[in-house]
């Protein structure tokens, strides 16, 4: 008996040393002799020998599972932010993002650490006809507690089509429950597409889901038939999605056979160029992409190429400077490591990759592309574009830009929170008449104002740094009385910044609130109704020479 044991122990000891030598030889002969092969395995080894003593010796009791999570994700912050450890919640939630389609209740969700909030219930889904609102907090789901539920507490609204959930939810002080039944959930890619004046033609693209491109090809068919000569593609706020529906949608506008996007990398096999593969659309059809800040990765592909390819007029505000491509590699138990390859370049050869993660500042942060290492291109028609920094419209619009004091109180949630109180203690009926006065505006000041409001510049750092530096040489006593006259007066500017941004801030106001009543369509019906960016598009479209203009 104790030697079948024992020749069991050594079959299973031997095991364990092969699995690791042959995963080190696979690791050698699979990548032909580079230089860091052995630096790689020497350091897994350090790491994995200090893991098991750490959990074998440490006075208290670990949590391996925490622990090897945290260094995981602290090593990949060393590299870039899109270069991530995904568990098995994490790739199905990846996977619910490139589809759009999912089983649940139907509802955009943000996690906080003791609640789910409703961001937006979808129409006509689950959580839509069980009467939940955006601001809905939702503390229980069937018997979990949100609040003890450890790993991602929106999982717990999953579940198989048909079955029902019961959740618990707070609002507006009160406590309420709710019997919801999980169907399947399909995202649109385009919310909404339109007739404007002048035949023009608009389309609403939110993100390059699997449907992406036959979403928008049906748009822009239906809208021809209806007799739209002119089109605006409006891709602001979309954050991108799969690079293969980008390229099919620069195929609507281009010829086949055209470059649309280019990948270099330090990996041969990922070097890759995309050509159009298809007819394409329409060749002529004048065309304005209206893209912002949030416009992201695809949707810079896509902005990108059609401006070095003249084919379109971009309008609206610089893009987010997203040119890295990242690729999922599966892992053990179901994990993936998402894990950034290469970048991407668009016809003319720029990359618009904006922050450069490689050589950061001396706080660790990312720093933006210097001016001096900004290179020009040309278009196809000889245009100037340049790298560096994102897509730069043709034609930039500064004041539909987000200014530094809204984009504080978008992050602290304080539109979205105010509108939730404004659609409990208000009703609107008419989406076109609806619009908020000097007292609605009066009234937000107040709120921002019992909500302590507060926010930090960066010229408050910089000066916060030089008066410790001051300390240090002595010289703060000399500098003082200067130092309180400029804190001053940059308090002075913050407080009328709100005052200064007024028209900002009600739009964003505005299209939060319409949103509350009439859907996500309906915040698109109201976005063109007079959206400054849309009336200029719409301005260059209706006159040919200047539309022509901007591509010569």
């Amino acid at each position: 008996m104790n030697k079948i044991k024992n020749t069991h122990m050594k079959n299973t000891l031997k095991k364990k040393i092969t699995l690791p030598v042959l995963a080190i030889i696979v690791l050698f002969t699979g990548t032909a002799f580079k230089s860091d092969f052995f630096e790689i395995a020497k350091q897994i080894e350090i790491f994995t020998t200090l893991f098991k003593e750490v959990n074998m010796n440490y006075v208290d009791e670990t949590n391996p599972g925490e622990l090897m999570d945290s260094a995981i994700k602290n090593m990949l912050k060393e590299l870039d932010p899109y270069t991530v450890f995904m568990n098995e919640q994490d790739v199905e939630a990846a996977r619910i993002n490139n589809t759009g389609d999912y089983t649940g209740i139907g509802a955009s969700i943000k996690t906080l650490k003791d609640k789910l909030v409703i961001i937006e219930p979808y129409k006509g889904y689950p959580a839509d006809i069980a009467g939940l609102k955006a601001g809905d907090e939702i503390i229980k789901v069937d018997d979990i507690l949100v609040s003890d539920f450890k790993q991602n507490s929106g999982d717990l609204l999953k579940g198989a089509q048909g079955s029902a959930v019961t959740i618990a939810y707070n609002r507006q002080g009160k406590t309420n429950t709710a019997i919801i039944t999980r169907e399947e959930v399909e995202i649109k890619a385009v919310p909404l597409y339109k007739m404007l004046d002048n035949n023009i033609g608009y389309v609403a693209l939110s993100k390059f889901t699997r449907k992406a491109a036959y979403e928008t090809s049906n748009a822009i068919n239906n809208l021809k038939v209806d007799g739209a000569d002119k089109l605006i593609l409006d891709l602001r706020g979309n954050p991108g999605g799969l690079l293969n529906e980008a390229i099919k949608i620069v195929n609507f506008f281009v010829p086949k056979g055209q470059l649309v996007v280019t990948t270099k990398s330090k990996v041969d096999k990922y070097n890759q160029t995309y050509f159009t593969k298809r007819d394409p659309l329409d060749l002529e059809i004048p065309l304005v992409i209206i893209i912002d800040e949030g416009s992201a990765s695809a949707s810079e592909i896509v902005s990108g190429a059609l401006q070095d390819l003249d084919r379109a007029v971009v309008v609206g505000n610089r893009s987010f400077g997203k040119g890295l491509v990242q690729r999922p590699k599966k892992l053990t138990y179901g994990t993936q490591l998402k894990v950034t390859i290469s970048r991407y370049y668009t016809p003319s050869g720029r990359c618009i990759q904006a922050l450069d993660y490689w050589n950061r500042d001396e706080d660790g942060n990312a720093v933006r592309t210097k001016q001096e290492n900004i290179t020009e291109f040309k278009t196809k028609n000889g245009r100037s574009v340049f790298d560096g920094g994102g897509i730069q419209p043709d034609v930039e619009l500064q004041n539909s830009k987000h200014t530094n004091v809204t984009k504080n109180i978008l992050k602290d949630d304080l539109i979205f929170n105010y509108a939730t109180t404004y659609f409990y203690n208000n009703s609107v009926s008419d989406l076109h008449s609806f619009n908020l006065s000097d007292s609605d505006f009066n009234d937000f000041k107040s709120y921002l104002k019992s909500n302590n409001f507060s926010y930090e510049t960066k010229t408050e750092r910089a000066l916060e740094k030089a008066i410790k530096i001051a300390e240090e040489e002595q010289l703060n006593n000399q500098l003082k009385s200067s130092y309180l006259n400029i804190t001053n007066h940059l308090k002075t500017i913050k407080n009328n910044a709100i005052d200064s941004n007024k028209d900002q801030v009600l739009m964003l106001l505005e299209y939060e609130i319409v949103k509350r009543y009439f859907y996500r369509e309906g915040m698109y019906e109201y976005v063109l109704k007079n959206n400054p960016v849309v009336n200029k598009a719409k301005d260059i479209l209706i006159d040919n020479k200047t539309y022509l203009s901007y591509l010569n």
